[in-house]
């Protein structure tokens, strides 16, 4: 029993990602892909029904599109024999790419088959995405919610598994205590994680949600304005929210130099650019101490170098 326990989640989830090699960013080889398992008709390839990925950025996808319409599939998509229907798969690892292969109109696809239970499949795709930053906010703590209701994992197996702190787990589960509309905000990038954290202990967290979006506060003037509002200084918030700027959309370049910026360091960067003027600032954003380092470490070889 204690070496049952002492595993974690289900096999473990660098046995399971050892299954599903190659790596994810690693591209294959011609060689790699005739060894897979087989090429399969795609109509019978079905995506995992518990996938905790709900959104898909159609930009990415149309690049994604074209770039299998010109090169075609490098990495075998991963699947098992589809419960109830074993002439069927289903996905484990590699939905983007199915869902690129239909819009590029392939008639097959290759996969490597493997056989994984339904806890195994749901931690793959949540651990999958998390490396590559995929999930927003809701999207994976509504897959770390599904770990704890359907397999009767506790936080502490989920922190310890998905190499994240209990605190973080903690906290992004109680994302989802929040409306539905406000969640929409947070899925869409309106709001940020800090944000909708300092709504969860509002009476109103729909009303303030607008409120910060229309104003474009940042998250410690959200802190202060849920705590005005808990106080009855709803008119106090009001007059300051008065004072601050609307949110002005940022144009095509920007954003593609943000998502550029965001790739280089994997950690979300945004350019705020006045308008005008030639100045501006950028914010970093990081995720975990981790990534504070190998920031910190890469502007110093930067700055030390001199040539750069």
């Amino acid at each position: 029993m204690a070496d049952k326990k002492s595993r974690g989640l289900g096999r473990g989830l660098s046995a399971l990602m050892a299954d599903v090699a190659p790596k994810a960013e690693e591209p294959v080889s011609s060689a790699d892909v005739s060894r897979s398992d087989r090429y399969v008709p795609i109509e019978l390839v079905f995506p995992n029904p518990d996938q905790p990925r709900r959104t898909f950025d159609e930009e990415k996808l149309d690049e994604l599109t074209e770039s299998i319409k010109s090169k075609g599939i490098f990495q075998p998509l991963i699947v098992r024999q589809r419960p109830g229907n074993q002439q069927q798969f289903e996905i484990v690892a590699g939905e983007r790419r199915w869902r690129a292969a239909q819009r590029a109109k392939l008639h097959q696809v290759p996969v490597i088959v493997r056989e994984f239970t339904d806890t195994e499949v749901l931690e793959i795709a949540i651990i999958e995405n998390i490396q590559r930053s995929d999930l927003n906010p809701v999207e994976e703590a509504a897959g770390y919610r599904q770990l704890m209701d359907r397999f009767g994992h506790t936080q502490e197996k989920l922190a310890e598994a998905m190499g994240k702190s209990r605190s973080h787990i903690a906290n992004l589960l109680r994302l989802l205590n929040l409306p539905d509309d406000v969640q929409g905000y947070l899925v869409s990038g309106q709001l940020s994680a800090g944000h909708a954290r300092a709504l969860i202990t509002s009476d109103h967290p729909s009303e303030l949600a607008k409120k910060i979006i229309a104003g474009g506060l940042s998250v410690r003037e959200t802190e202060r304005l849920v705590k005005q509002a808990a106080q009855g200084n709803d008119d106090r918030a009001g007059a300051q929210l008065g004072k601050l700027k609307p949110v002005i959309d940022k144009d095509s370049d920007t954003k593609a130099l943000e998502g550029d910026l965001s790739a280089a360091l994997g950690m979300r960067v945004s350019v705020d650019h006045k308008m005008g003027t030639e100045a501006g600032s950028i914010t970093i954003s990081y995720k975990t101490l981790d990534q504070l380092d190998d920031l910190c470490a890469l502007l110093s070889a930067t700055n030390l170098d001199g040539s750069k």
